[in-house]
């Protein structure tokens, strides 16, 4: 797996993450609206870790920078 996301990308889908993870846990939302929110926190979370979205791929897009 070549990495294809960049700092500010991975930035903001942790930002997401944090506040779909908040809106849960302090009731905000609930239900199978909160259960999706908190698979696609998981989802963000995890893919800013490992610097890999597997739907960029079949796309070609990268927003990591390029090293000449």
């Amino acid at each position: 797996m070549k990495k294809n996301m960049g700092t500010a990308d991975k930035i903001i889908r942790l930002i997401i993450a944090a506040l779909f993870t908040t809106l849960y846990f302090t009731d905000v939302i609930e239900g199978a609206l909160g259960i999706v929110l908190m698979v696609l926190a998981g989802i963000f979370a995890l893919t800013s870790m490992i610097s890999f979205c597997p739907l960029y791929a079949p796309f070609g897009i990268k927003t990591c920078s390029m090293k000449k």
